[in-house]
Parts: C-alpha cells; structure tokens; sequence
C-alpha cells in the first residue's frame, strides 16, 4: 500500500493528495479518478445564475463603451 502510486492533486491546504491513485490513473477516487465522478457532460447544474455567459458579457461590454462614450461627450462639453 505505501508503494503504490499517489494522487498528484492539490488540496486546499496547498500540499498534494496523499490518497493512492485509483488503478491505471493519475488521480484518487475523490480527485476524479473512478470512472463517472465528476460533473456528466453537458452539466446544466454550471449554468445557475448566467451572470458569466457569452450574453451577459456582451452586454456588460456595450453598456460600459456607452458609459465612456457619454462620459467622453460631458467631457466636451464643459
């Protein structure tokens, strides 16, 4: 058991995993790796709120050029 082969995550302490790897893989069964740990494909359960999608970021970045713009008029206009 001391022989075999450790986990190479990182815990939130900073150090690595010191659990075994799981048989023919790099990580241990609480890091990913057993076969279908981790979030399934297409996780809908990552989309909770949208305040990071392609949307929401487009528009944050057209209200704040309009922002500058205006800013840049009242500049201007004093």
């Amino acid at each position: 058991m001391l022989a075999s082969p450790r986990c190479g995550a990182r815990t939130r302490s900073g150090g690595t995993c010191r659990s075994p790897a799981a048989h023919d893989k790099a990580r241990c069964r609480m890091h990913g790796g057993t076969p279908r740990s981790g979030a399934p494909r297409g996780n809908r359960n990552a989309c909770k709120h949208g305040l990071f999608t392609r949307d929401a970021s487009a528009e944050r970045r057209q209200v704040r050029l309009m922002l500058d713009e205006a800013r840049k008029l009242l500049r201007e206009l004093k």
